[in-house]
């Protein structure tokens, strides 16, 4: 149908009014930012690979979440590098572990922040897998849902939130709201690496967390990046198993996913992973003086938001915080 008077220009004509129309807007309340504390350093440490990002002793881990707080991000997310690391990623789901140290430090420094807790082996095993190798170098689902209740139960212990399960074992759902509850933490609330895709975006993350794996690769646990479909089983069994948020990894080049995933779980909250890969691009690009940084953060955040997300895990956060006006 055809209205010849309407315009559409007329909804662009100054800042005020683009602002008052416009579909998708930011605030803090969608973001939660990613921190990495390592064991047995007394200052932090820069990664290369991410510019503007730290590995950070734990004290400064702690005054990083004062930060994020005060400038109104309410959430961060836990990853941990440790001193020793063995073939079962014993520190991850020790009392005395910097995940588990962290975790009570943060919380005891600020009560109201939400704590999500990263639960993965990955950074812990001395072979940089996701769970327990076989003797032939492949992983092993059950045996590793058995630390996974562990680590679970370690981090509902020192206080976390939040038990994000990133290392996509089947079960793994099940499993951690098994442990949560059999120990009395049933308002512990479990946010699942539902769809976390086999990605080249990962690539500094890896140097910031020391989580590379020693040979081979994770995509015969992670999601072959040619399937979208198969994101809609990961999410239905994850919420058959008691998961109380979803999760979409990485998030740029799976807008179509997290779509995909709103459209048809529209009632469960959606986290999407901004990746490292995807922040180091544009810090790569603006140093470079070929895009605008600011511009194409707000933009790059603003479609992961538009296209169905209503969490956003970014590196950016506090960058994003500092913006009077997105």
């Amino acid at each position: 149908m055809f209205f010849p008077n309407i315009r559409s220009r007329r909804l662009r004509v100054s800042k005020s009014t683009r602002d008052m129309v416009a579909e998708t807007s930011l605030s803090t309340n969608d973001f939660v930012y990613p921190i990495f504390i390592k064991e047995g350093i007394e200052k932090k440490i820069s990664i290369k690979s991410m510019p503007g990002i730290f590995q950070l002793p734990l004290k400064d881990a702690v005054k990083e979440a004062k930060e994020a707080y005060s400038l109104g991000i309410k959430s961060v997310i836990l990853f941990g590098i440790p001193q020793k690391k063995d073939e079962i990623g014993s520190q991850a789901y020790a009392e005395d572990g910097i995940i588990a140290k962290s975790i009570y430090e943060i919380k005891s420094a600020i009560p109201d922040m939400i704590v999500t807790a990263d639960a993965c082996l990955c950074e812990y095993t001395s072979h940089g897998h996701c769970g327990i190798l076989d003797k032939n170098g492949s992983v092993l689902n059950d045996p590793t849902l058995e630390l996974l209740e562990k680590e679970a139960y370690v981090y509902a212990k020192m206080g976390a939130d939040i038990i994000a399960p990133s290392g996509m074992m089947d079960g793994m759902v099940k499993a951690i709201r098994k442990s949560l509850d059999n120990n009395g933490y049933y308002e512990k609330a479990i946010m699942s690496y539902a769809v976390k895709y086999s990605s080249a975006f990962y690539g500094p993350f890896r140097d910031a967390a020391e989580s590379a794996p020693a040979f081979g690769d994770r995509k015969t646990y992670q999601m072959d990046f040619r399937n979208a479909k198969e994101a809609l089983k990961e999410c239905m069994l994850d919420i058959e198993e008691g998961a109380d948020y979803l999760m979409v990894k990485p998030a740029l080049s799976y807008l179509d996913v997290i779509r995909l995933v709103k459209d048809n779980f529209p009632y469960m909250p959606l986290a999407a992973y901004n990746v490292s890969g995807e922040y180091s691009m544009i810090k790569a690009a603006a140093k470079l003086g070929w895009i605008d940084e600011k511009a194409a953060v707000i933009e790059s955040l603003t479609s992961i938001k538009r296209a169905g997300a209503d969490i956003i895990i970014t590196y950016f956060a506090k960058d994003m915080a500092k913006t009077v006006e997105v």
